[in-house]
């Protein structure tokens, strides 16, 4: 997986800044430029989607036989268990949501207590964090491919 997001409209290019510095925050475990990344990601509600599809796309690499229940219940442990060490807002039932959509099995309409777009952005950055440290991709590539995924999507519509 090769690519570049770089060439993209403007706005495109803003998500993936963003996402881009509100993951590397996560990683480096700071709660300040966290805090302003995620401010940046939940101006634009399309963020959720691109933050999705990047998570998908990191459920497939890690997972490429498939994915089961347990394989779901351990990413939703590790990435909560480790995101709480160093954030208090850390919501499992959100990164839950995160999951499902990004597999497509998740109905808000089924769900009690559906997570707003601010949430998703709260706590997307954090899973992509996760996702990423069991690879040696770069983030880039993977936003890459989610936007060329979301682009023949939305052709194809």
């Amino acid at each position: 997986m090769t690519g570049t997001w770089r060439h993209l409209p403007a706005t495109a290019r803003a998500i993936a800044l963003t996402a881009t510095t509100a993951v590397a925050a996560a990683q480096a475990r700071d709660g300040q430029a966290y805090d302003e990344a995620v401010g940046g990601l939940t101006a634009d509600e399309r963020s959720g989607l691109v933050l999705g599809a990047v998570v998908r796309l990191l459920l497939e690499e890690s997972h490429p036989d498939g994915l089961t229940g347990d394989d779901i219940r351990q990413v939703l442990t590790r990435c909560v268990q480790e995101s709480t060490r160093w954030r208090t807002d850390v919501d499992p039932h959100v990164v839950l949501v995160l999951l499902a959509g990004a597999l497509g099995v998740y109905d808000p309409e089924s769900d009690e207590s559906p997570p707003d777009a601010s949430a998703v952005a709260r706590h997307a950055p954090l899973l992509v964090a996760d996702l990423l440290a069991a690879t040696s991709v770069p983030l880039d590539d993977y936003l890459a491919a989610a936007f060329a995924e979301i682009e023949r999507t939305e052709r194809q519509d």
